[in-house]
């Protein structure tokens, strides 16, 4: 059987012009970041505090999705480790790529919990706990390691110039929040005791790590927009992934009061929960001034004629942990606010969600993702 179409002389029709796969050379780890953002619709969808009929169906169709892209990123990674040893050491030195390895821990995380929390609906529950636990453990070993690698190689390998802080910077730090929001789903699954108790701290260790090395991240990505002014117009959606850390450890700190009087004491339970809104109420303020300055710089950047590319996928991912840290907050505050304030951010999470991924196809059967890297550009400066 041929391989290539033939025309009506019986002639092979040349290879520029039958469908080619895209390259694995510059499939980056950016690319989990498509896995993410999918896996937050489903969850954040079964998280928020309303009834909408075909909500929970559509949340499974999207966690099946999520999981599928999973398998086929995940494979096509490991594919360009193999064929393409040297551009993947290449994007662990490259400080502009190398933050984006805390990706794939994420993606880990995000499937695993929409397995146990919408997955098993198709699955059963002791299959979505079975599943859940191998991804939790799988994404939390990687999210440590980058939490730890991507900044040593920050400071002994990485040649980073003054004010040169961006967003991407965040990725591997927020990647133990993700366990610590995410790994409460477990605790009730194990036998009261040690194991739970010692789950529930562990997610509690995460969550400090990851906010203490927020802290300290944030203020420098603040003074490279205030001194060397916006970001180039590719990077500008990057702005969005300062939300992951606000968003996600707001929804941890819920999530871990759900699940604390079954682990702990009774007066650390009840410190649980009173911390949780204490503390997720003014990070969601700020989450929200945060949001809107990104949105603004967003506008600004369309106007100055910012394409599509990958960076787009930073509108989700941020997005629906805001959506899960409202829906928290709702349930523990009983403020219906909060409840209507998590529908808004769906809806907007939702629109990024269609809109990058309706491009994102175009891309791959247009043939320009992945593709080399083009040098950014900035924005033209405004006149006087």
């Amino acid at each position: 059987m041929a391989i290539f179409p033939r025309n009506r002389t019986g002639t092979p029709v040349s290879h520029s012009l039958a469908p080619r796969l895209p390259s694995l050379r510059h499939l980056g780890p950016n690319w989990y970041a498509t896995v993410m953002g999918t896996a937050i619709v489903a969850t954040a969808g079964a998280a928020l505090p309303v009834d909408v009929p075909g909500l929970r169906a559509g949340c499974v169709v999207v966690w099946a999705l999520s999981a599928v892209l999973l398998a086929v990123v995940a494979t096509a990674r490991a594919g360009h480790w193999i064929m393409h040893r040297d551009q993947a050491r290449a994007h662990l030195l490259d400080p502009a790529v190398a933050p984006f390895h805390g990706c794939m821990s994420m993606a880990l995380l995000a499937v695993g919990a929409g397995t146990l929390v919408v997955g098993r609906d198709v699955l059963g529950r002791p299959a979505a706990v079975a599943v859940d636990a191998l991804l939790f453990t799988a994404g939390t070993v990687a999210g440590l390691a980058a939490a730890v690698a991507i900044p040593f190689l920050m400071v002994v390998r990485h040649r980073l110039a003054p004010g040169s802080a961006s967003p991407v910077w965040l990725l591997p730090l927020v990647a133990p929040m993700v366990s610590a929001a995410v790994g409460p789903l477990l605790v009730p699954e194990l036998a009261p005791g040690q194991g739970r108790e010692a789950l529930l701290l562990a997610c509690y260790a995460m969550f400090g790590l990851s906010l203490l090395a927020t802290l300290v991240v944030l203020p420098l990505i603040f003074a490279r927009l205030v001194h060397e002014g916006p970001l180039p117009l590719a990077l500008t959606p990057t702005l969005f992934l300062v939300l992951g850390p606000l968003g996600q450890s707001t929804t941890a700190v819920n999530q871990l009061a759900d699940v604390a009087p079954g682990a702990v004491p009774a007066p650390y339970a009840s410190a649980f929960g009173a911390f949780a809104v204490l503390y997720g109420v003014p990070v969601m303020g700020f989450a929200l001034l945060w949001l809107a300055l990104s949105a603004a710089m967003v506008v600004r950047a369309l106007r100055r004629g910012m394409g599509f590319t990958m960076t787009w996928w930073g509108f989700t991912f941020p997005v629906g942990t805001c959506v899960t840290g409202a829906a928290g907050l709702a349930r523990h505050t009983g403020l219906d606010a909060f409840g209507w304030l998590a529908v808004a951010l769906y809806v907007l999470l939702l629109t990024a969600w269609a809109v990058a991924g309706v491009r994102t196809l175009g891309g791959l059967f247009g043939g320009t993702l992945p593709a080399a890297p083009r040098p950014l550009r900035q924005a033209p400066a405004p006149a006087a």
